[in-house]
């Protein structure tokens, strides 16, 4: 189709998501076989890559913006623009789930923490007793120094007796079939039970010899 070189691409292909070192395939297809194409890169600059008409250019490109070209009787035509994002992520999913405390009473905020290590792109679930309900805030922070991990926490206001059971979250990788899951048990009572307040530091000294007591205040 001479007023149509480029076969229309849907949004989705628009943005390729590749692993560090892999190969990617901007796929600029043609209408016409025996086209000329050109891949230029942001700077308007030529890159040399491998075509395929059926499939694109396919090589190891450097994350960032690229358009394809093509003259039809002298009339150049370009694709639409194609998205390269490099992402870090290994074939293992390292994570792990961390709780500031497994114990809560009525009214207190729970906090649960997963974190997934080395991987810049993952689909992350929770599943807890409040999901039903969608009781709970989820916030994500991406940490890349001085190690990448994803850091997910889950924060549930307001604990009932209710929100006592299973926490569980589970990673599945952005481009292999693997995923990760991992459990914290979380148990809410209804009132708190024991108060403890140490008289003293959380660092002490002593001289050689000397006797010293520590006192514990018990409610």
């Amino acid at each position: 189709d001479p007023d149509m070189p480029f076969v229309p691409s849907i949004p989705e292909d628009q943005f390729i998501l590749v692993e560090e070192g892999d190969p990617a395939v901007i796929p600029c297809r043609t209408s016409d076989p025996d086209a000329q194409v050109t891949l230029v890169n942001s700077l308007d600059k030529s890159v040399y890559a491998l075509y395929d008409p059926k499939q694109g250019f396919i090589g190891n490109f450097p994350a960032g913006s690229y358009t394809c070209k093509t003259m039809v009787k002298g009339v150049e035509f370009k694709s639409d623009e194609f998205l390269i994002y490099i992402i870090r992520a290994t074939s293992q999913l390292p994570v792990e789930i961390e709780a500031l405390k497994t114990v809560y009473k009525t009214g207190e905020t729970i906090v649960v923490t997963c974190v997934v290590f080395d991987n810049e792109v993952v689909n992350l679930q929770w599943n807890y007793p409040g999901k039903v309900k969608e009781k709970g805030l989820i916030k994500l922070d991406d940490i890349k120094v001085p190690s990448q991990k994803l850091v997910y926490t889950l924060t549930i206001p307001e604990a009932s007796v209710k929100d006592t059971g299973d926490y569980e979250c589970t990673a599945r990788h952005a481009t292999k079939e693997v995923k990760e899951n991992k459990k914290v048990v979380i148990t809410v009572h209804d009132k708190g039970f024991v108060h403890l307040e140490p008289q003293f530091s959380p660092l002490e000294a002593v001289n050689l010899h000397e006797v010293k007591n520590f006192v514990v205040d018990v409610q």
